[in-house]
């Protein structure tokens, strides 16, 4: 039973894919398109405008808009995806979890399209492959585990109170600007920066920009603890889901 399921998640993740592409003209290029459009918009306002990038901005920025996009939309696609399904949830006899696994398993594979650029992008500008790139296993890991987590709590509560949505959207948009995504939080003020201590998207931010720019290892220490969290999250979201699974048949779409 749980071989099937295995199979009908990969298959349906497949079919979404199929699916996105043939929705848009642009197909596999908006994947990519989409990312890049946001951080000329950053680039422009920070690096342009008010000249606060400083030196390597672009691949700074190229490094962050790329890793937070990847987590948001497993937190946001796999969060809407019961909701979405709400129909499909009454008639076939599925887990609810199988629906959000799918969003966040269709994300990851673009977001393998878009790193993969991203490398080619970065090896251009003089930031050649190096040791330190196994680092980006665990790394990856703990960043795929921290957006199943929210999004596993997200999908679980949005069914019921569908408004939710516009909340998380203005929510994500704060945690993006508090984790050091589109500036260095160098550049924040003593006073705050403890804040940014308890954070773990800017953990993984300093984490991959330092594998990709400066050959660095992650922080052991401070990758643990994201990883700690993203499994937490992951286990609550699962039960959480689990629990209100007999409810969402009951909702209406």
């Amino acid at each position: 039973m749980r071989l099937h399921l295995v199979e009908l998640i990969l298959f349906n993740t497949y079919a979404e894919l199929r699916a996105e592409a043939a929705r848009s003209y642009l197909g596999l290029v908006w994947w990519v398109l989409e990312p890049a459009m946001m951080m000329g918009a950053f680039w422009l306002v920070f690096d342009v405008i008010l000249h606060t990038g400083g030196p390597d901005y672009v691949p700074f920025l190229l490094i962050g808009i790329t890793v937070w996009q990847w987590m948001k939309s497993c937190i946001t696609h796999g969060g809407y995806a019961i909701w979405g399904n709400l129909g499909m949830v009454r008639q076939v006899p599925l887990p609810p979890l199988v629906f959000p696994l799918v969003a966040m398993l269709s994300d990851t594979v673009k977001f393998a399209f878009i790193f993969a650029l991203l490398l080619v992008i970065l090896w251009s500008m003089g930031y050649p492959p190096n040791a330190a790139y196994w680092g980006l296993v665990p790394l990856f890991a703990s960043v795929f585990l921290a957006g199943a987590g929210a999004g596993f709590i997200v999908a679980a509560l949005v069914p019921l109170v569908p408004d939710l949505r516009f909340v998380i959207e203005q929510v994500l948009t704060v945690v993006m600007f508090l984790s050091g995504v589109v500036f260095p939080l160098t550049q924040v003020p003593d006073r705050l920066r403890w804040m940014m201590d308890f954070n773990p998207v800017a953990v993984v931010m300093a984490d991959a920009r330092g594998i990709l720019m400066h050959a660095q290892l992650p922080n052991w220490v401070g990758l643990y603890k994201v990883a700690l969290i993203s499994i937490s999250a992951c286990i609550a979201g699962v039960l959480f889901v689990r629990h209100l699974a007999p409810r969402f048949p009951k909702l209406a779409s």
